[in-house]
């Protein structure tokens, strides 16, 4: 059963993608492009979305700095000054490998202000306009690394959990007022953040193949969209299990 309206027609949608110079969130915007949206793409920085942007009448770059309340308020109510929004999708991230036994406060604080308060500081943007309209659709780029605690997540895991309660709280509390909600979780995806990691990374995807997964995703109305499903469908077990089985498996199977 579809949860959310399904969108396979994106001609003469507006989609505001935040933070997606690189990675996934910039593959999806190239995707909806392609696919007939009108994209603002917006981010710190700008790389090679600015360049993009010039050479296409429907692609728009905004900079943006998520952690700066007044900047996120004043660039919403730009953008919405020139046109309703149909999607908003939340993809900044931040991502650093920590353990409790080198424990950085500083570097915790950085990965919730950017994962999770980030979201708020944009949903508080745009939300009123959405239920003035009566529609729209927010849309979360999460992980499967919230769904349980993993060894080297101490500061990005949390973050991740909280973005995907966030996600399901605003689905039941907007259901009815015309408003969609999804929450993205992918497995392994080989963008800057992921580069860093030390160790291989099971069904490791491109940034394009996320897109096009996200992309399907909406189309078939999902709330909550995960790939691949061949490493997905296994941490989905992994969820259920108690703690006496989880936590043994999760050491035999990382090593830490």
């Amino acid at each position: 059963m579809s949860l959310n309206q399904k969108i396979s027609d994106w001609q003469g949608r507006r989609v505001w993608l935040v933070g997606a110079s690189t990675g996934i969130g910039l593959a999806c915007a190239q995707a909806l492009r392609a696919a007939g949206a009108q994209v603002v793409v917006s981010a710190r920085n700008p790389q090679g979305v600015a360049q993009w942007a010039e050479q296409d009448t429907g692609v728009q770059w905004r900079a943006l700095d998520v952690c700066d309340g007044p900047q996120v308020q004043a660039t919403a109510q730009a953008l919405l000054a020139e046109g309703s929004l149909d999607m908003v999708v939340y993809a900044a991230g931040y991502y650093q490998a920590q353990r409790a036994s080198a424990m950085d406060l500083a570097e915790m604080l950085k990965h919730d202000k950017v994962n999770y308060q980030g979201a708020l500081q944009v949903i508080d943007a745009v939300l009123p306009g959405m239920l003035a309209q009566g529609r729209g659709h927010i849309s979360f780029l999460s992980s499967v690394a919230g769904w349980r605690g993993l060894p080297n997540g101490l500061a990005y895991g949390p973050t991740k959990a909280a973005l995907t309660h966030l996600a399901e709280t605003l689905y039941l509390d907007l259901q009815d007022q015309g408003i969609d909600v999804s929450v993205v979780n992918p497995g392994f995806v080989a963008t800057p953040l992921t580069a860093q990691n030390q160790f291989t990374m099971p069904a490791l995807i491109s940034p394009e193949e996320a897109a096009r997964e996200m992309l399907k995703g909406w189309a078939k109305g999902q709330f909550d969209i995960h790939f691949p499903k061949r490493f997905t469908l296994w941490l989905k077990l992994l969820r259920v299990l108690p703690y006496r089985l989880y936590f043994p498996l999760v050491r035999r199977f990382t090593g830490l």
